[in-house]
């Protein structure tokens, strides 16, 4: 028994070594690692079609994610390099478990012909820097131990979002394949807010700031305000001309305005009146528009027409003081404000125009003058009346401030010659002032004056009375008036009496005709009555 199962033993060993002869003698060679599930003879028609050479049909029936590739003509086995060749060109089998069976140049291996053209910085990378499985979507290609599919050509299957999903997921849009940065695709011109004047010089990080954001790096390109300037740049005029900067500056240049004619200076701190209306804006702005004016008092931009005539204590009065904004031409420095003052205008002063005090030459001068009346007043009375009636030129001592000649004040019983009755009623002229020979000037006359009447009367009795060669005109008249009310006739030789005394003067004297003149006669050598009767 042992010996029958011992024979069988060696039969099924002998039969068995000359099967795997006989298959030896069928098969080139063990199929690859990844086919090793199709060994033996019953598996041959899974990739072999009997009587003929391996089958594309049955390569791609097993390989679908390949077949759906080439019938959508995507990918590499769709390039005209490889379409319509048979699968056992570049991938032969029964070369061992180890043989490659997919193996091709990588270094020349022309990426474009899958239909993703390496460009710039992808040259530069390795396969596996691109074709890991976290890039594939396809969960069944995944799982494969090595693939070179599964990839799509969108950046962000292989590249991060940087953007958050803020900007559109096409970054060629925007990037080259050279470098994320600069972003030489942009152009900002094709935004709803295009770069004009020295926008087009400003840094991106300037108006696109970093933050943090879902726990990464972030830039904000998205949902910045532009409506206003005034979202990105500070407004120095504190909204005083409103928000749109552009009805006066340029993109290129804060400093550099535009449209000033329409500018309203109202809005600024120093709205324009009166002859400012008018001054042209580089008058005033002479640099840059936007630099900033010293404007509290005029003088910050007139010149001191004055040249320090008003300052006080070191400070200069305001030219609004006196002038108005409608020129320097007259003033509002009123009468009042001048009687504050070391010389208070009254009587005549009042109405003394400005010029004729301060403008008596080509310049106006408002110090040192008023002090003493011949500052303004020319002296006519020099060296014609004596320093005693007229100390240091003062004009006051005789006349008053309404009117030369007028209300005068000298005090005349300082002199040998008191007025008394019409004397006093008579100006100085009258007396003082005569009539040149020609007849064209007056002659005045102060000193030397006798006080006899004659001196300035003319004797109407030609020297009738004369006593010791002086006609005393007090000893007939008052000061009042000419009429004799000092006279009695009853002193002289012939008395009135009787009848006489009711008579009229004239009935007596009568009136003498010489050839120089008239008069009438009062002294009688002869009284007897024949003489008149």
């Amino acid at each position: 028994m042992i010996k029958i199962k011992y024979i069988y033993s060696i039969l099924f060993a002998f039969l068995l070594i000359g099967v795997t002869s006989v298959f030896s003698q069928i098969s080139p060679g063990d199929l690859v690692q990844a086919h090793a599930y199709l060994e033996g003879m019953s598996n041959c028609t899974e990739c072999h079609t009997l009587g003929e050479k391996v089958s594309n049909d049955k390569c791609l029936a097993c390989h679908k994610e390949l077949k759906s590739r080439i019938e959508a003509k995507k990918g590499y086995h769709a390039s005209t390099e490889v379409n319509g060749k048979e699968c056992t060109t570049c991938h032969s089998d029964h070369h061992g478990r180890n043989f490659q069976i997919i193996h091709f140049e990588r270094e020349s291996f022309n990426h474009s012909l899958t239909g993703y053209d390496l460009k710039e910085a992808h040259k530069k990378l390795k396969c596996e820097d691109c074709h890991k499985k976290e890039f594939i979507a396809d969960q069944e290609l995944k799982e494969k131990k090595k693939t070179f599919l599964g990839l799509n050509t969108e950046c962000l299957n292989c590249h991060k979002d940087y953007h958050q999903t803020t900007l559109s997921t096409n970054c060629i849009q925007c990037h080259d394949f050279g470098a994320f940065k600069p972003a030489s695709g942009f152009d900002h011109s094709r935004t709803n807010y295009p770069l004009l004047g020295k926008h087009t010089d400003v840094s991106c990080i300037k108006c696109h700031k970093k933050e943090q954001r879902n726990g990464n790096d972030f830039q904000v390109f998205k949902g910045i305000g532009y409506e206003n300037c005034t979202n990105c740049h500070e407004d120095v005029h504190q909204n005083k001309f409103g928000q749109n900067c552009r009805s006066c500056h340029t993109e290129s240049s804060f400093h550099e305005i535009k449209g000033m004619s329409n500018f309203d200076h109202t809005k600024t701190d120093f709205p324009l009146e009166g002859r400012h209306k008018f001054i042209d804006c580089k008058a005033c702005h002479k640099g840059k528009y936007t630099d900033p004016i010293n404007h509290s008092k005029c003088i910050s931009c007139h010149k001191d027409y004055h040249k320090g005539q008003f300052v006080k204590e070191g400070k200069s009065p305001d030219c609004s003081e006196c002038h108005t904004l409608n020129g320097f031409s007259g003033s509002k420095y009123t009468i009042e404000k001048h009687n504050k003052g070391e010389f208070a205008l009254k009587g005549a002063h009042l109405a003394t125009p400005c010029f004729a005090c301060h403008k008596k030459e080509e310049k106006w001068n408002f110090r040192d003058i008023g002090r003493n009346c011949s500052d303004c007043h020319q002296n006519i009375h020099q060296s014609f009346i004596s320093a005693k009636y007229l100390p240091n030129d003062d004009c006051r001592f005789c006349h008053t401030e309404e009117r030369w000649g007028e209300q005068d004040i000298f005090d005349h019983s300082t002199t040998n010659f008191n007025l008394e009755g019409a004397h006093k009623k008579q100006s100085c002229r009258s007396c003082h002032f005569h009539e040149s020979e020609e007849g064209k000037s007056f002659v005045q006359k102060f000193t030397g004056l006798g006080t006899n009447c004659i001196v300035c009367h003319n004797d109407i009795h030609y020297k009738q009375f004369d006593e010791e060669g002086i006609t005393d005109c007090e000893r007939c008249h008052k000061f009042e008036n000419w009429k004799a009310e000092k006279f009695d006739h009853n002193q002289t030789r012939f008395k009135l009496e009787g009848k006489h005394a009711g008579l009229a003067c004239k009935a007596c004297h009568k009136i003498q005709n010489t050839e120089q003149y008239s008069y009438i006669l009062y002294k009688l050598n002869d009284i007897r009555c024949e003489t008149c009767h």
